[in-house]
This record gives C-alpha cells, structure tokens and sequence, in this order.
C-alpha cells in the first residue's frame, strides 16, 4: 500500500515550493551551489544562465553540493535548461523547469529533484536562501518528497515533515560529549507511526546539514539521503 501511494503522489509534490518568491525587478546575479538528488540517474548535464545571459553548465558533483556559480534569475525565478542556448527561442524550448528565489535572497542553494521515468518535466527544483541569517551554521533543513504524512526526531526537537516543503530545524542542544544526537524519521501508515531511519549523528556548530526524505525504485519504505555543508566540493577538471 506504501508503495502504490508514493509513486501515484510522486510528480506533483513540488509545485507549491514555487508559489512565491522575489519580483522580476530583482533580477539581479545570484550565487548559487546546486545538488541533484536523482537515485535513477545521479548525474545529469543541465545549464543554468550566467550573469551575461549565456548558457553555462551546472557544475553538479555527486552526492555533494557544487562549488558557486553566478547566474541571473527570469522573472524572480531561477531557470533550469537541458541543453546550450544561442538566443531567446533556444532558451525557450530547451527550458526543463523553474523555481522562485526567496525574498532578498543574495545566494541560494538548489536541490533538483529527479522526477519518476516518464513524467514530464524531468526534473523540479526546490531553492534554499543560502544566506547566514536564512541558514544558520548549526541548523538543519529537511525536504519531504513523499506523499504521506512524516515526521523527524532530532535531540530536543519533534517536527512535522509536510510533503513538498521545506522544514526548518533548529540548532541541536541536546547532544552527547561527541556532539552526536539521536535522529529518528518517521511516517505515517493509518494510525501508526512508522520509524524507517534510526541513527546517532553528529551536529557541530561549524555545519549544516541537508536531509532529503524520498524513496528509491522498488523500495517498500523511504530513506534518507544527508548532505553535510561544510564547504563547497571541488569540481574534477575534465580531460584535456
């Protein structure tokens, strides 16, 4: 039954993470760091506009975040393309998806999403204000791709986790002597809470981490995928 309900509910869980955002006026250079997040598929070639309004390849690493790039939002929002551009009608028809860049935002961290085979578009994109006082070094975010009710457990802290949203957490207080606190994820089958991830992590002051809860193909229950910030990963340079 889990798993007949996640993947009917799969391809509409992030539309509402668009629904606001800064105004066109504001389209001023924006740095961003990108993670895809796509079990089928971990890596992707995908470009995004640079501050000239050319196209630049996203310089994506995987299972981590990439280093910073420039680019100039459309409308308030940030552009995803599948392939190079020369011109407007170019830009257009290779355009995969868009997100709104958060009010004020100055730098923003984008999670892509890989979405189920067949689903069009293939990807959507949820963006994070990367600023000190949006995300504070300690804290902690958690983005829910599953059509369900779920819910986290992290030291002192007990949070809903709404499908297609972003949950805030708190710096972690209640830790041990080697800064580990317990982090239970949760989700909700009938009347029952369900744990399906149950570990010890460590929170320092200096990190922050990113926590994805979603699914793999085949699975009977979700998982979670961890992105600790600390700094931006080094780009392999390509051959030649």
């Amino acid at each position: 039954m889990f798993k007949t309900t996640l993947l009917a509910g799969a391809a509409g869980l992030l539309v509402s993470l668009s629904s606001s955002g800064r105004s066109a006026a504001a389209d001023a250079p924006l740095r961003i760091r990108a993670y895809l997040h796509d079990p089928v598929k971990p890596m992707a070639e995908l470009y995004v506009a640079d501050p000239s309004g050319s196209a630049e390849k996203l310089q994506l690493v995987m299972g981590n975040l990439s280093n910073g790039q420039n680019v100039v939002p459309s409308n308030g929002s940030i552009v995803l393309y599948s392939k190079p551009f020369q011109n407007a009608a170019e830009a257009k028809e290779s355009a995969i998806c868009s997100a709104k860049v958060p009010s004020k935002a100055k730098s923003a961290i984008i999670v892509i999403v890989g979405m189920p085979p067949g689903t069009e578009p293939a990807y959507k994109m949820v963006v994070l204000d990367d600023g000190p006082s949006a995300f504070p070094k300690g804290e902690s975010r958690a983005l829910s791709l599953i059509p369900v009710e779920a819910a986290i457990e992290i030291g002192e802290h007990k949070l809903p986790l709404e499908s297609g949203k972003i949950c805030k957490i708190p710096a972690v207080k209640r830790k041990n002597d080697f800064n580990m606190a317990q982090t239970n994820f949760y989700y909700r089958n009938e009347e029952r809470w369900v744990p399906f991830t149950e570990r010890q992590m460590q929170y320092l002051e200096d990190y922050r981490r990113i926590f994805v809860v979603h699914v793999t193909p085949g699975a009977v229950a979700p998982t979670v995928t961890s992105i600790v910030d600390v700094a931006p990963a080094t780009v392999p340079k390509e051959p030649g």
